[in-house]
């Protein structure tokens, strides 16, 4: 059974697809409120969001490392609730990993001042260094993020945070303490972001940014009154998603006094093309009078849209491309990524990842992707050089 969900969730929104080929945005099932939500009269939007993905993972040339695999990736159930210019609240759950994503309260200081300083947000949500990690897992040009971004990115945190959105540029500001909802990471982090946008038009966009952060983890003592120092560890998977196995890992690097981020992002959009990279770094001040650990890693990658549709843009991030003809949309992209975790004594390994991939946007709400990763690591002088092919059913809305 498990096998034929994307295919059965597919073919019960096959109407969807249908009518959004024929150029009608309001699919005749569903009347005007769909994604499914309420507006009420004061403009108050109330509603949910949904996000299933299906993936399949192939190996090959791996050595028996991994194992074959296909699974949901993600099944993400939110609810929200916005008032335009004033504020928007959600909770976000992920069944599929058990961990709860995206739960804050964001407001708008032109509502509160009558002066448009900024948004305020508070509680749970992304922290900022990292521009493919902040992107919206739905809304990603390949299925999984490249490899400096899965070991250096921090992931989410409890905070407040202050953003400030202009069209040439965007400000970013966080303060982060009480770990995660999960109940890990636990610690403080200050972080920043800035970027820079000289050109800010549909299909016509330059970004560059900078971000940094300094995170401080504290120790835990576990119910058995066993105390156990702040670690740090850094790592990433041969961008698959559904194995556990990690070709290049730092080890657990304990004690850990602090952690320092820095990031430096761009992005170019003309018209159907695109161009994104990153570098990113991460230092890890070590207890004990040790000296710190060092790692950085960079991608950089491509995008063509054959239909000629531009990949969106707002608020300082990447969106979804919305298809404008009959048959959707379709993308070819090409990425290519490396991560060196090798610092002195500590042999985390490097690794060099080429990913070429493919997306079909059937509609706002339906899209099918296909990647190829051909993935070069060296450990310890043990050399594990992958090939994965993995495609990816998604629905979202």
């Amino acid at each position: 059974m498990t096998k034929r969900l994307p295919v059965l969730l597919l073919s019960l929104l096959a109407p969807v697809a249908a009518v959004a080929a024929d150029g009608d945005s309001t699919p005749y099932s569903f009347g005007n409120n769909w994604p499914t939500h309420y507006v009420f009269a004061d403009g108050t939007d109330l509603g949910l969001a949904v996000k299933y993905q299906y993936d399949i993972d192939r190996f090959s040339h791996d050595g028996g490392t991994f194992e074959d695999s296909q699974t949901n990736r993600r099944k993400e159930l939110g609810f929200y609730v916005r008032k335009k210019d004033v504020y928007d609240a959600t909770a976000v759950f992920d069944f599929q990993a058990k961990t709860w994503l995206d739960v804050y309260m964001r407001v708008q200081t032109k509502a509160l001042f009558g002066t448009d300083a900024g948004a305020i947000r508070f509680g749970y949500d992304k922290t900022p260094v990292g521009f493919e990690g902040v992107t919206g897992t739905g809304s990603t040009t390949f299925l999984e993020t490249a490899l400096p971004v899965q070991a250096i990115y921090a992931g989410r945190r409890i905070g407040v945070d202050w953003a400030l959105q202009r069209p040439h540029y965007v400000l970013n500001v966080g303060y982060y303490s009480g770990g995660d909802l999960q109940g890990d990471a636990d610690g403080r982090m200050i972080a920043g972001r800035a970027a820079w946008v000289p050109f800010n038009k549909p299909g016509d966009v330059l970004h560059l940014g900078v971000s940094a952060s300094r995170e401080e983890p504290e120790g835990t003592t576990d119910g058995r009154g066993v105390y156990h120092p702040p670690t740090s560890r850094l790592r990433a998977r041969p961008e698959a998603g559904l194995v556990d196995q990690r070709l290049i890992d730092s080890g657990a690097l304990t004690p850990t006094d602090y952690v320092d981020r820095r990031g430096f992002e761009a992005l170019w959009i003309r018209g159907p093309y695109s161009l994104q990279g990153e570098y990113l770094t991460a230092k890890v001040n070590l207890d004990d009078a040790r000296p710190a650990y060092h790692a950085s890693g960079y991608y950089a990658f491509g995008s063509w849209v054959l239909t000629g549709e531009s990949r969106g843009y707002s608020g300082g991030n990447v969106a979804d491309l919305k298809p404008k003809g009959p048959y959707g949309a379709v993308e070819l992209a090409v990425r290519y990524s490396e991560l060196d975790l090798d610092d002195g004594p500590i042999l985390g390994g490097t690794e060099r990842d080429w990913t070429f991939g493919a997306n079909w946007y059937i509609n706002r709400y339906l899209k099918l992707q296909g990647n190829y990763v051909h993935a070069t690591s060296d450990r310890r002088d043990v050399r594990i050089d992958p090939n994965v092919v993995e495609v990816r059913a998604q629905v979202m809305f």
